[in-house]
């Protein structure tokens, strides 16, 4: 299980340790998670080609039997020797609710790799390197309580990855990696680049390990972790593009992404994550925007120029999610505008997440 906050590069990661274990002639599976359907992450992978398994609905740790249920329906069809799962990005506390009941509840032989949290450094440099105010938001965008949800990600893993490497200069890896070793000792620490590959080998190498892990079974205030979870409005859209002349799928993409940053700006409403996939025929292509203080990313490129697209659009920001549905749809048709074209939705999902309540939660 690859962990880390809302847009660290947890989906990245994963597909390109499924291509290294594929290449060792192993067979590979990964299961998404979210609390909701129509999942950007989810539809990226299975457009890569991989076996895919979507828990939907809540976290792994609120459902855990949905989690072994898709486990043994990826089990079913070809024994996986290695099974890839991607946590909620707003989610802590999984050692205790979801590592430890594999092991000790779910009797299957499963073999349970290292737990590592990919850091995020666009908000990790700011929450890592300011103190909360008492009453507000510092920083790093966010609330105490959703920042507690980032820090206790990092308490209970067993090694932490710095993502993104090649965008930082040396001076802020070194500055990542020195909080990170003053705040949480003990842990290793890795300096990569999901997309690059650059320290992709020391990952797969630390993954091979075996030996006291999945063992840091953190202290937790529901409460606190409750009101960080709802400071985040949700959002899932599932819709259809079509227009009379061919459109660039990649140009709407990263017209959606950066026409919600432009919106949300100006309420100064903290993004987690904003990601859009458009998929055509064999073609699909993704835009991200990552926090509040980066620039919005084409991350895949189609290179499809086409006259119609089914596109998927995931936002988490510290807004009501009323709001977010206005703007997201305000959004896609100002985009459908700009290409003459015509948008039907499918599904649109938007909401708080609700208090966690594990099916397990067990010490060590």
């Amino acid at each position: 299980m690859i962990g880390g906050f809302l847009g660290a590069g947890k989906t990245t990661t994963i597909a390109r340790l499924a291509r290294h274990y594929q290449a060792r002639g192993q067979r590979v599976a990964i299961v998404t998670n979210d609390q909701a359907a129509d999942l950007v992450d989810t539809n990226s992978l299975r457009s890569q080609g991989f076996e895919v398994g979507e828990v939907a609905g809540a976290c792994f740790c609120c459902n855990f039997n949905e989690l072994t249920s898709v486990v043994e329906q990826l089990d079913a069809g070809c024994r996986p020797d290695v099974i890839l799962a991607e946590p909620v990005g707003s989610c802590t506390d999984l050692v205790a609710t979801v590592i430890r009941p594999l092991v000790q509840v779910y009797q299957q032989p499963l073999d349970v790799a290292p737990y590592g949290v990919i850091l995020k450094p666009s908000h990790g440099r700011r929450i890592l390197g300011a103190e909360s105010n008492a009453g507000g938001a510092n920083r790093g965008g966010f609330s105490p309580q959703a920042e507690y949800i980032f820090r206790k990600q990092i308490e209970e893993a067993d090694f932490v990855v710095v993502n993104r490497v090649d965008e930082l200069s040396a001076a802020d890896v070194q500055l990542l990696a020195e909080l990170l070793s003053n705040q949480f000792p003990g842990r290793p620490i890795l300096r990569m680049s999901a997309r690059s590959g650059a320290g992709f080998d020391a990952l797969c190498e630390l993954l091979e390990q075996r030996g006291e892990f999945g063992r840091r079974v953190i202290e937790l205030d529901y409460d606190v972790y409750a009101a960080g979870e709802a400071e985040l409005g949700w959002l899932n859209a599932q819709l259809r593009l079509s227009a009379a002349e061919p459109f660039e799928l990649d140009g709407v993409l990263q017209d959606i992404v950066d026409g919600l940053r432009q919106r949300l700006g100006p309420l100064n409403a903290e993004t987690a994550h904003l990601k859009a996939i458009g998929l055509r025929d064999q073609y699909y292509g993704v835009a991200n925007l990552v926090s509040s203080f980066t620039a919005p990313e084409l991350s895949v490129a189609s290179g499809c120029r086409t006259g119609e697209a089914q596109l998927v659009v995931n936002a988490r920001v510290a807004v009501d999610p009323v709001l977010l549905d206005q703007l997201v749809r305000e959004t896609l048709h100002a985009v459908a505008a700009r290409v003459r074209g015509h948008i039907e939705f499918a599904t649109v999902q938007s909401f708080r997440p609700g208090r966690p309540v594990p099916t397990h939660r067990l010490n060590p």
